[in-house]
């Protein structure tokens, strides 16, 4: 079940974000590994303004999480962490999913990311949702100024990439 965050969700938002960092270690990502998760008043910002979703077990417990922001009028996933003893069971994909029915429902006309182009569950996994990438001369001036950012980081060492989708998913017929 997929439910807005709550305040006393954040502490375990930190610690699913640990968790499913640790994968960048097998790809030599360390410092990937090693970032530290939002605070809990960065999260508690975004969960006080109804961007921040859980993916909850049976318990109300939450496993997964996404984060989200408004770029250049886009509705974009800032983060987006799933525990890795929950991984492979669609929650990325279902947290996606709520994110884009909230950009629609705010009159958003797509959803962007950034994320690394080569790490299967980065780039990989955001083609098969129907994310495409999106072009450096086509970024807004909010999108350019985050990629300037990730590079300032240091995120640039492995290659990244900007991506989109449309929030009304294109019609089958």
């Amino acid at each position: 079940m997929i439910r807005l965050a709550h305040a006393e969700d954040l502490l375990i938002l930190q610690g699913i974000e640990r968790a499913a960092g640790e994968a960048f270690r097998a790809l030599g990502m360390d410092s990937v590994a090693d970032d530290e998760p939002l605070t809990v008043n960065e999260l508690n910002s975004y969960a006080a303004a109804g961007r921040a979703w859980v993916s909850v077990d049976g318990l109300d417990y939450p496993v997964a999480y996404l984060l989200a922001d408004v770029v250049d009028g886009d509705g974009h996933v800032e983060q987006v962490s799933v525990h890795p003893e929950q991984a492979h069971q669609g929650l990325g994909r279902e947290l996606l999913h709520a994110a884009r029915v909230w950009a629609r429902g705010h009159g958003m006309q797509r959803q962007t990311l950034s994320t690394f182009r080569d790490v299967p569950w980065n780039a990989p996994y955001y083609r098969r949702l129907g994310f495409e990438v999106l072009d450096a001369g086509s970024w807004g001036p909010q999108l350019s100024h985050l990629m300037e950012h990730e590079a300032e980081l240091g995120l640039t060492r492995w290659p990244r990439v900007a991506m989109w989708r449309p929030v009304v998913p294109p019609d089958p017929s």
